[in-house]
């Protein structure tokens, strides 16, 4: 049902997957000349140009995966999000303040130093020209369906890599497929990225925890083919996803090792990473803050403040 072009992207994880249907395409790639003169070719092999697309679909509001939904709704495109997604979409560098202003703090008081601290959290600005903001024009849940070809194409939602995450379920034959953007990958483990309080919520997400629980509800779902948005189609879904749980599970059962009298979530990162560089900091200490999560709703360790410094100990 699906075609994916491989779409070139800044960024560290490589390319995105972008995949075409009829006149439907998700997540189509980052803003960039290089990127949409990918999509472009791929367009032309099927003997589209750009204002033959009807539907831009959109999994999560990441620049690598929504950016270059502004160029084809310019194009006559509709643009098809979770509401979650569609407020980020729509100013996404007013996003990107709130969430810096919530970690500069949050760093600080997980035991970075304050010049770190503002240093990782005003590296992200570099990605606003990849991904200019675009109002949504219809909002999608869980459940609900938007037609491709005369098919259905099932939004289902799930947690964990970020806010506003949706899944695209649709059949071959007797098969259950998903367009599953970048909640389960091949060969690498998607990283639940640390995530601000909405707008009007106080309280932090915790997104480890959630995004266990998701996997394991989709592992029960038994898919037989997932379309991931990088690297390569995930023949066996449910033993993929085995492994990601493992691999979490281990990787919590190593912090919980670090948790050697008071420790701070920065301590955990470095024992984790050794000599990271500050570009990889956000990404480590989602790992780190990540898996302390767990620990905690385990009830193995618990926080309190020493100094107005966020420390841990085991229970």
């Amino acid at each position: 049902m699906f075609t994916r072009f491989s779409i070139p992207t800044p960024f560290r994880v490589g390319a995105v997957n972008a995949y075409l249907s009829g006149r439907t395409v998700v997540d189509p790639g980052p803003d960039s000349e290089e990127a949409w003169a990918a999509l472009l070719d791929g367009f032309d092999e099927h003997g589209m140009t750009p204002d033959d697309v009807e539907q831009v679909v959109v999994t999560h509001p990441h620049p690598d995966h929504f950016g270059l939904a502004a160029r084809l709704q310019a194009e006559g495109a509709t643009v098809i999000a979770s509401p979650e997604a569609a407020r980020i979409m729509a100013d996404f560098p007013g996003e990107l303040e709130h969430e810096q202003t919530f970690f500069a703090d949050f760093f600080e008081r997980n035991g970075m130093s304050n010049a770190t601290a503002n240093a990782v959290v005003n590296l992200p600005e570099s990605f606003l020209s990849y991904a200019p903001s675009v109002e949504t024009d219809y909002e999608v849940g869980e459940g609900d369906q938007i037609e491709i070809n005369g098919e259905p194409l099932v939004a289902h939602r799930v947690t964990g890599h970020a806010i506003g995450e949706l899944i695209f379920e649709f059949t071959e034959g007797d098969e259950r497929h998903a367009i599953v953007g970048d909640n389960v990958l091949n060969e690498i483990t998607p990283n639940p990225l640390l995530q601000p309080p909405a707008p009007d919520e106080d309280e932090r997400p915790r997104p480890l925890p959630a995004f266990n629980d998701s996997l394991r509800a989709l592992k029960a779902e038994q898919y037989d083919r997932f379309l991931p948005g990088h690297r390569t189609t995930i023949e066996n879904p449910s033993e993929r996803i085995q492994e990601m749980l493992e691999a979490h599970d281990a990787r919590t059962e190593k912090v919980y090792g670090l948790v050697d009298g008071p420790t701070t979530a920065v301590e955990i990162m470095h024992e984790l990473f050794g000599d990271l560089p500050v570009t990889e900091f956000f990404p480590g200490m989602s790992e780190a803050v990540g898996h302390l999560d767990v620990l905690e709703a385990r009830g193995k360790v618990r926080q309190h403040e020493n100094g107005g410094v966020i420390v841990y100990e085991r229970t």
